[in-house]
Protein backbone atom coordinates (compact mmCIF):
# COMPACT_ATOMS: atom_id res chain seq x y z
CA UNK A 1 0.00 0.00 0.00
CA UNK A 2 3.02 2.39 0.49
CA UNK A 3 3.17 2.85 -3.30
CA UNK A 4 -0.16 3.56 -3.49
CA UNK A 5 -0.95 5.66 -0.22
CA UNK A 6 -2.05 8.88 -1.44
CA UNK A 7 -4.49 6.97 -4.12
CA UNK A 8 -5.86 4.63 -1.79
CA UNK A 9 -6.44 7.71 0.77
CA UNK A 10 -8.01 9.31 -1.93
CA UNK A 11 -9.96 6.31 -2.81
CA UNK A 12 -11.13 5.33 1.12
CA UNK A 13 -12.27 9.34 0.34
CA UNK A 14 -14.43 8.41 -2.54
CA UNK A 15 -16.09 5.65 -0.54
CA UNK A 16 -16.32 7.92 2.79
CA UNK A 17 -18.42 10.34 0.15
CA UNK A 18 -20.70 7.40 -1.41
CA UNK A 19 -18.82 6.74 -4.45
CA UNK A 20 -19.74 2.56 -4.18
CA UNK A 21 -17.37 2.06 -7.49
CA UNK A 22 -14.68 3.10 -5.39
CA UNK A 23 -14.38 -0.55 -3.92
CA UNK A 24 -13.95 -1.66 -7.12
CA UNK A 25 -10.74 0.20 -7.66
CA UNK A 26 -9.44 -0.10 -3.82
CA UNK A 27 -8.97 -3.27 -3.86
CA UNK A 28 -6.38 -3.99 -6.81
CA UNK A 29 -4.41 -1.49 -4.67
CA UNK A 30 -4.59 -3.11 -1.57
CA UNK A 31 -5.28 -6.68 -2.47
CA UNK A 32 -1.16 -7.92 -2.80
CA UNK A 33 -0.41 -6.06 0.46
CA UNK A 34 -3.36 -7.47 2.12
CA UNK A 35 -2.50 -10.88 1.37
CA UNK A 36 0.78 -10.55 2.40
CA UNK A 37 -0.36 -9.10 5.53
CA UNK A 38 -2.09 -12.46 5.84
CA UNK A 39 0.48 -14.67 5.35
CA UNK A 40 2.43 -12.68 8.45
CA UNK A 41 -0.64 -13.19 10.64
CA UNK A 42 -1.37 -16.80 9.83
CA UNK A 43 2.04 -17.51 10.90
CA UNK A 44 3.42 -21.45 10.35
CA UNK A 45 1.61 -22.91 7.27
CA UNK A 46 1.90 -26.31 9.60
CA UNK A 47 -1.97 -27.34 9.93
CA UNK A 48 -3.16 -24.37 8.29
CA UNK A 49 -6.16 -25.00 6.13
CA UNK A 50 -7.30 -21.74 5.44
CA UNK A 51 -5.11 -19.64 2.80
CA UNK A 52 -3.63 -16.40 2.87
CA UNK A 53 -6.12 -15.30 -0.33
CA UNK A 54 -8.78 -16.81 1.67
CA UNK A 55 -8.58 -14.79 4.64
CA UNK A 56 -7.76 -11.58 2.76
CA UNK A 57 -11.82 -12.50 0.94
CA UNK A 58 -13.13 -12.54 3.80
CA UNK A 59 -11.89 -10.23 5.62
CA UNK A 60 -12.77 -7.99 2.84
CA UNK A 61 -16.14 -8.95 2.86
CA UNK A 62 -16.27 -8.44 6.91
CA UNK A 63 -14.62 -4.72 6.16
CA UNK A 64 -17.84 -3.91 3.19
CA UNK A 65 -20.84 -3.40 5.79
CA UNK A 66 -23.96 -2.73 3.45
CA UNK A 67 -24.37 1.06 4.41
CA UNK A 68 -20.90 1.33 2.72
CA UNK A 69 -17.59 1.65 4.44
CA UNK A 70 -16.02 4.52 6.41
CA UNK A 71 -12.60 4.85 7.08
CA UNK A 72 -11.15 7.94 8.73
CA UNK A 73 -7.64 7.26 6.80
CA UNK A 74 -5.48 4.68 5.53
CA UNK A 75 -4.25 3.63 9.09
CA UNK A 76 -7.81 3.61 9.62
CA UNK A 77 -8.19 1.35 7.11
CA UNK A 78 -4.98 -1.29 8.15
CA UNK A 79 -6.38 -1.37 11.71
CA UNK A 80 -9.51 -2.86 10.77
CA UNK A 81 -8.05 -5.06 8.13
CA UNK A 82 -5.78 -6.23 11.39
CA UNK A 83 -8.99 -6.95 13.48
CA UNK A 84 -10.61 -8.23 10.87
CA UNK A 85 -8.13 -11.22 10.54
CA UNK A 86 -7.64 -11.24 13.89
CA UNK A 87 -11.70 -12.24 14.53
CA UNK A 88 -11.56 -14.65 11.46
CA UNK A 89 -8.44 -16.41 12.65
CA UNK A 90 -10.40 -16.50 16.27
CA UNK A 91 -14.12 -17.25 14.93
CA UNK A 92 -12.09 -20.46 12.53
CA UNK A 93 -10.12 -21.51 15.66
CA UNK A 94 -13.23 -21.79 17.58
CA UNK A 95 -15.14 -23.71 15.39
CA UNK A 96 -12.34 -25.90 15.11
CA UNK A 97 -11.70 -26.74 18.30
CA UNK A 98 -8.64 -25.37 20.01
CA UNK A 99 -6.37 -28.40 22.14
CA UNK A 100 -6.51 -27.13 25.58
CA UNK A 101 -10.24 -26.07 25.01
CA UNK A 102 -11.57 -29.48 24.25
CA UNK A 103 -10.40 -29.99 20.98
CA UNK A 104 -8.95 -32.89 19.68
CA UNK A 105 -5.82 -31.26 19.07
CA UNK A 106 -5.60 -32.02 15.35
CA UNK A 107 -7.33 -29.51 14.22
CA UNK A 108 -5.90 -26.54 16.34
CA UNK A 109 -4.98 -23.78 14.75
CA UNK A 110 -1.93 -23.00 15.40
CA UNK A 111 0.26 -18.79 15.06
CA UNK A 112 3.92 -18.36 14.87
CA UNK A 113 4.38 -15.32 17.36
CA UNK A 114 7.03 -13.59 15.43
CA UNK A 115 8.92 -11.36 17.46
CA UNK A 116 7.82 -12.45 21.01
CA UNK A 117 9.60 -15.12 20.50
CA UNK A 118 12.34 -15.90 17.72
CA UNK A 119 11.42 -17.52 14.43
CA UNK A 120 12.38 -20.75 15.94
CA UNK A 121 10.70 -20.17 18.99
CA UNK A 122 7.04 -22.09 19.88
CA UNK A 123 3.83 -21.62 18.40
CA UNK A 124 0.85 -20.52 20.29
CA UNK A 125 -2.71 -21.46 19.80
CA UNK A 126 -4.22 -18.71 18.16
CA UNK A 127 -7.10 -18.57 20.74
CA UNK A 128 -4.07 -18.56 23.72
CA UNK A 129 -2.89 -15.31 21.45
CA UNK A 130 -6.25 -13.92 21.46
CA UNK A 131 -6.88 -14.43 25.52
CA UNK A 132 -3.08 -12.94 26.40
CA UNK A 133 -4.04 -10.01 23.83
CA UNK A 134 -7.18 -9.39 25.48
CA UNK A 135 -5.45 -9.37 29.09
CA UNK A 136 -2.83 -6.89 27.76
CA UNK A 137 -5.58 -4.63 26.34
CA UNK A 138 -7.28 -4.11 30.12
CA UNK A 139 -4.06 -3.64 31.83
CA UNK A 140 -2.20 -1.58 28.87
CA UNK A 141 -4.25 -0.43 25.37
CA UNK A 142 -1.88 1.06 23.61
CA UNK A 143 0.89 -2.08 23.68
CA UNK A 144 -2.07 -4.44 23.13
CA UNK A 145 -2.81 -2.39 20.13
CA UNK A 146 0.56 -2.52 18.58
CA UNK A 147 1.01 -6.17 19.16
CA UNK A 148 -2.33 -6.88 17.12
CA UNK A 149 -1.13 -4.31 14.55
CA UNK A 150 1.95 -6.78 14.19
CA UNK A 151 0.62 -10.10 14.90
CA UNK A 152 -2.77 -9.84 12.73
CA UNK A 153 -1.49 -6.75 10.31
CA UNK A 154 1.90 -7.75 10.10
CA UNK A 155 2.85 -3.78 10.35
CA UNK A 156 6.35 -2.33 10.89
CA UNK A 157 6.99 0.17 13.72
CA UNK A 158 7.01 2.97 11.09
CA UNK A 159 3.63 2.06 9.94
CA UNK A 160 2.18 1.33 13.53
CA UNK A 161 3.62 4.97 14.75
CA UNK A 162 1.57 6.11 11.71
CA UNK A 163 -1.75 4.66 12.52
CA UNK A 164 -1.28 5.66 16.01
CA UNK A 165 -0.28 9.16 15.51
CA UNK A 166 2.73 8.28 18.21
CA UNK A 167 6.16 8.68 17.52
CA UNK A 168 8.47 5.48 16.47
CA UNK A 169 10.34 5.86 19.88
CA UNK A 170 6.78 5.21 21.59
CA UNK A 171 6.03 2.35 19.47
CA UNK A 172 8.88 0.94 20.38
CA UNK A 173 8.93 1.50 24.32
CA UNK A 174 5.28 -0.15 24.56
CA UNK A 175 6.37 -3.12 21.68
CA UNK A 176 8.98 -3.86 24.16
CA UNK A 177 6.59 -3.72 27.01
CA UNK A 178 3.85 -5.88 24.82
CA UNK A 179 6.45 -8.68 24.22
CA UNK A 180 7.67 -9.10 27.56
CA UNK A 181 4.07 -8.83 28.91
CA UNK A 182 2.61 -11.97 26.13
CA UNK A 183 5.96 -13.63 26.62
CA UNK A 184 5.00 -13.85 30.60
CA UNK A 185 1.15 -14.89 29.62
CA UNK A 186 1.65 -17.26 27.10
CA UNK A 187 4.16 -18.91 29.52
CA UNK A 188 1.87 -18.84 32.62
CA UNK A 189 -0.51 -20.34 29.95
CA UNK A 190 1.27 -23.35 28.80
CA UNK A 191 0.54 -26.94 29.04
Amino acid sequence: MDADAHDVTRILRQLADGDASASDRLLPLVYEELRRRAEIAMGSPVGQTLQPTALVHEAWMRMAPEDGPSYESRGHFVSVAAKAMRQILIDRARRRGARKRGGDGEHAERVTIRGVEDETGPEHDVLDLSDALSGLEEAHPRPARIAELRFFGGLEMAEIAAVLGASERTVYNDWRLAKAWLRRALRDDAP
